[in-house]
């Protein structure tokens, strides 16, 4: 009974509380424009194009970027809720990122850490980006259960 009650808790809590955001600098992406990434290009979003979602800010270096994501906002929230792909796939854990290192992989966006001499993007490639995508993924919904 005890487990039944917990997973209709935390069931309720990421249903009506949504999923974790890394928003350092007080927005997802660090304020950089989400769609842009998709255009292969790394946007600071402008403080005038910005817009909330799930509860959290997103900034926009356009206005026709800020349209596009209104559209269609899931579409181009990052994957693990912004924080370093590589880190959630491999140890399970939420690490910072840096907005300017990021790979688009079947149509979803992911961001890495890429500071001090380690490039995270690098190691995912390397150590193989879609079993440790799979990883990530489930790794993901524990995280997300934890909080």
């Amino acid at each position: 009974m005890k487990n039944i009650i917990t997973i209709l808790f935390l069931t309720i809590s990421t249903t009506f509380f949504g999923q974790d955001y890394n928003t350092k600098k007080g927005y997802v992406a660090e304020g950089y424009d989400v769609v842009a990434y998709f255009s292969n290009k790394t946007e600071k979003g402008n403080k005038d194009f910005t817009t909330e979602f799930d509860g959290v800010k997103f900034k926009f270096s356009t206005k026709e970027n800020l349209g596009i994501f209104k559209n269609s906002p899931k579409k181009y929230i990052p994957a693990y809720g912004g924080y370093c792909a590589y880190a959630v796939g491999a140890k399970a854990e939420k690490v910072s990122i840096d907005p300017k290192t990021f790979e688009i992989r079947d149509g979803k966006l992911y961001l890495f850490y890429n500071s001090w001499g380690t490039n995270t993007l690098a190691l995912w490639k390397e150590e193989g980006a879609e079993k440790l995508k799979l990883k990530a993924d489930k790794n993901w919904i524990a995280i997300n259960k934890e909080r």
